[in-house]
């Protein structure tokens, strides 16, 4: 049960967990009471993936250590769509907060039912399936949902009322007249909003540093039908497996052009299964599963792959390499890359770009025609909003280091009296104002390796990063009571070459070694370790 707090001395504090620095990892915290005594609302739970500099790491999420102390003052967990980033994590820490309950809209609560049913954590799991645009109360928060566009069903923005003023927390948003799935971002509200008097305005950062306005997903289905029609063999669309408009365009191109959908990879099949359920795509939309790929004539078939960054593990790193089981790719055939490359996945990305060049496929992306739009707003679109809401106050959120200061910039250019510059870890007072980081709190990163949540600051990730660098030696050795060496030490080298410049195995170089160390210890010395 939260403590009650009242309103004498009490203040409406954001937290940022994650996210805010980083594109991904978003956990959101919004604070209302006396400090010491405050209520919390979570506003999304999501991960970011692990690349090189994390090997054998699943998935990143953030270091909760902060919110699991005050778990007994959490008065809900929000999410505001069911992109990864926002949603991923929850069933990995939710179970750390001693069962919190959880609003979703319906698609979201779909999507997250899905994870959650994969762990066996459905059954008594407090999800609470809210309409879109609903308003409640959670806790000590009024909270109303505001209908946004973005890349997915259902994304929203969050107005967060208190007794001492209003913040909107946009989640991850762009302006878009024809989103071809959710309605579009909800203008005449947000403007309502800004007569009303909104205290702060927490907000995407994402493509700040770009001019202009997003185009329009529906721009993408021209491009992508055209492309369909005049391919002369097979094609293969890899997407972001939770983008349902470009699902649905992909689907209405290939009926277009007389073409079978094969859809390849689980994540993609789980979104298509929510969005039937939810009604954001046709429930008799035919496709095939991927055993069917082999079966049909190139000229008929259109595969829609997981694995638009590159993922080793996805559908079309292992189409590329030549290693999946049901999906072959040939000279003349055509890959669509319907998505943008994430920060950090540029290596991985073109990896498997240079793979399917290698095999004679024509690789098609975003640099050579319009296949993919961002779901998040350029300048244009933030000014656009900045002058319906009118806040007193910005804080940048959702991207790395020189997206915030863009918008941060922005934000003054247009006459923010205070815009914050905060990071993960900073507590910002938003009200009483003005705006200002009052303390910074413990943060960091969980890492999921296998089934096991371990901290960043553990070391096992660092340890493996040695590894790569400089191999490992182990030796072992057998030892009478008195010190003796009772046979040939045992040698296994992980990572090193086989032999020095002048041809001298490595193995015989360490032998020699651990012999020579061993007979210049004393044998009373030897004997004593050795009986130790």
């Amino acid at each position: 049960m939260s403590r009650k707090s009242h309103d004498m001395g009490a203040d409406f504090v954001f937290l940022p967990l994650g996210g805010v620095g980083e594109i991904g990892m978003n956990l959101y915290l919004y604070g209302y009471g006396r400090e010491g005594a405050r209520d919390w609302l979570i506003v999304d739970m999501g991960v970011t993936f692990g690349g090189e500099a994390e090997p054998g790491v699943d998935v990143i999420l953030p270091d909760i250590r902060f919110i699991e102390e005050e778990r007994a003052n959490i008065a809900g967990l929000l999410l505001t769509h069911a992109h990864e980033d926002h949603f991923g994590a929850v069933a990995d820490l939710w179970p750390l907060l001693a069962g919190v309950p959880v609003y979703a809209t319906p698609f979201t609560a779909e999507m997250l039912k899905s994870k959650l049913a994969e762990i066996g954590l459905v059954n008594g799991f407090p999800l609470q399936i809210i309409p879109l645009g609903d308003r409640r109360t959670i806790g000590p928060f009024d909270v109303e949902l505001i209908n946004m566009s973005h890349s997915i069903p259902e994304p929203s923005a969050v107005v967060i009322r208190t007794p001492l003023g209003a913040a909107l927390h946009t989640g991850d948003w762009k302006l878009d007249d024809n989103p071809l799935t959710s309605a579009p971002t909800d203008a005449v509200r947000l403007k309502a909003l800004g007569d009303d008097g909104i205290s702060a305005l927490i907000c995407d950062s994402t493509n700040a540093v770009r001019d202009g306005v997003s185009p329009s997903e529906a721009d993408v289905a021209v491009t992508l039908a055209r492309l369909i029609r005049e391919a002369p063999k097979r094609v293969a669309v890899s997407a972001f497996a939770s983008n349902v408009a470009r699902i649905g365009s992909v689907a209405k191109a290939a009926r277009a052009a007389n073409r079978e959908l094969v859809v390849v990879g689980r994540a993609m099949l789980r979104v298509i299964e929510a969005a039937q359920a939810t009604g954001y795509l046709d429930p008799n939309l035919h496709f095939h599963e991927e055993t069917a790929f082999a079966k049909l004539p190139p000229r008929k078939v259109v595969a829609l792959c997981t694995g638009s960054q590159g993922e080793p593990r996805a559908a079309m790193a292992r189409i590329a390499e030549g290693e999946h089981p049901n999906v072959k790719l040939d000279e003349g055939d055509q890959v669509i890359f319907s998505s943008r490359t994430i920060p950090g996945n540029e290596k991985a990305v073109s990896r498997v770009q240079n793979a399917l060049a290698d095999l004679g496929v024509d690789v098609i992306t975003d640099q050579d025609a319009p296949v993919h739009v961002s779901g998040h707003p350029r300048r244009g679109e933030l000014e656009q909003l900045y002058n319906w809401v009118k806040p007193s106050a910005a804080i940048p959120m959702h991207g790395e280091g020189r997206h915030l200061e863009a918008h941060a910039k922005l934000a003054e250019r247009l006459g923010v009296k205070h815009v914050v510059r905060a990071r993960n870890g900073s507590m910002v007072r938003l009200l009483p104002g003005p705006a200002r980081i009052i303390e910074t709190v413990p943060v960091g990163r969980l890492y999921r390796d296998g089934m096991i949540l371990t901290r960043a600051d553990d070391g096992q990730v660092r340890e493996r990063r040695k590894l790569s660098f400089a191999g490992s030696v182990a030796v072992s050795l057998v030892l009478s009571d008195k010190g003796v060496l009772l046979a040939a030490p045992e040698i296994a080298l992980t990572g090193l070459p086989a032999a020095d410049n002048q041809g001298t195995p490595f193995a015989e170089i360490v032998r020699e070694a651990v012999i020579g160390t061993i007979d210049s210890i004393p044998r009373p010395k030897r004997s004593r370790s050795a009986s130790s």
